[in-house]
């Protein structure tokens, strides 16, 4: 009876790895991972609970820029895939303006924005408060 129950939730487990496109990693340690495969992990790890609002504080956060760029594909496919609302906390500018459908942007704990990203690009409040004085890249795009 304990091995059916440990064989049933291990099934489980590799299903839902598969299902995240981690199955390859199945037979590693978690801390053997690269930091970028770690990160999903814990985002997988999440979403096993079957929540359908995920928050992810600061995700990319010591990531390279192929890991930024992978967990930016990853984060998509799974809000797509999964039907998710993900409310992402980020100083990445990059990986918030490639990613994310609406923007609410806080300065010392006051929405200065609530926008689309083609728009948040544009706004001069934004661009003050986190982007210099001057026009950045982002509000050139």
């Amino acid at each position: 009876m304990f091995y059916k129950e440990e064989q049933r939730v291990n099934d489980q487990a590799f299903a839902f790895l598969q299902s995240v496109g981690l199955e390859h990693l199945a037979d590693q340690k978690a801390s053997s991972l690269p930091y970028g495969k770690q990160r999903q992990l814990e985002i997988a790890r999440a979403l096993a609970t079957g929540a359908t609002t995920l928050l992810l504080d600061e995700p990319a956060a010591g990531m390279n820029p192929q890991e930024t760029e992978a967990l930016a594909e990853f984060i998509k496919t799974i809000h797509t895939s999964r039907a998710l609302t993900i409310l992402l906390i980020e100083h990445d500018m990059n990986l918030i303006m490639k990613i994310t459908q609406r923007i609410i942007v806080l300065d010392y704990g006051k929405v200065i924005a609530n926008d689309i990203p083609e728009n948040i690009k544009l706004n001069k409040r934004v661009i003050e408060a986190y982007l210099g004085e001057e026009q950045s890249e982002y509000a050139q795009d």
